[in-house]
């Protein structure tokens, strides 16, 4: 895996922002690229609108790592007419308690079980955002927690009137996602974060 370096300081110039928070939970992003090579090498991304891979599963239900669970439900305002509308189901967050196979003895497994230490947490997912690709403008029902794995300075987080570019430091970000948000990847490479369904604190 390639890893530009850039200065952050040129990236996140705003001050003072509401809906990120960076939390004292610091990995080491070596490690995170090397394991995320190891799994790229096992198992493919899914597509659900979204290209993403589930950490963590329902114990006995194959079918909470498919289709519409790796999305998730989210409210958008798709059109001209403003009008809010709900897509997906709702997830059943809570009961992502197990590792997924793929995962256990991997370093992803260690900031897994780093996080469920802290936080109370649903679906640990790392997602994909394609080179110059983007999502809907939309609002989840929780907040959540980032992990940048591989990112550049064109990949933005924009919540509510916010933007912020979520540095490859290894750090955990607290993420306001509740508001409305997007994120995009204005770069030349992918863009992979781990990011996490937080539930409350520990």
């Amino acid at each position: 895996m390639s890893v530009n370096v850039f200065p952050i300081d040129s990236v996140n110039k705003q001050k003072k922002l509401t809906n990120f928070k960076k939390t004292n939970l610091q990995f080491d992003v070596k490690k995170i690229q090397t394991a995320m090579d190891e799994i790229l090498d096992k198992i493919a991304w899914k597509e659900w609108q979204v290209k993403g891979m589930c950490i963590n599963k329902i114990p006995n239900d194959s079918t909470s790592i498919q289709g519409g669970n790796i999305r998730g439900i989210y409210w958008t305002r798709p059109d001209h007419t403003g009008v809010e509308v709900v897509r997906e189901s709702p997830i059943k967050e809570k009961l992502y308690t197990e590792i997924n196979e793929q995962f256990k003895g991997t370093y992803f497994e260690e900031i897994y079980n780093e996080l469920n230490k802290h936080y109370k947490i649903g679906r640990v997912r790392i997602l994909l955002k394609e080179p110059r690709t983007t999502l809907s403008w939309h609002r989840d029902p929780e907040p959540r927690l980032h992990l940048a794995i591989l990112t550049n300075p064109g990949s933005i987080l924009v919540i509510d009137d916010e933007a912020m570019h979520i540095p490859m430091d290894g750090h955990v970000w607290f993420t306001n996602t509740r508001k409305y948000h997007n994120a995009f990847n204005g770069g030349e490479e992918d863009r992979i974060h781990l990011v996490a369904t937080y539930l409350g604190e520990r």
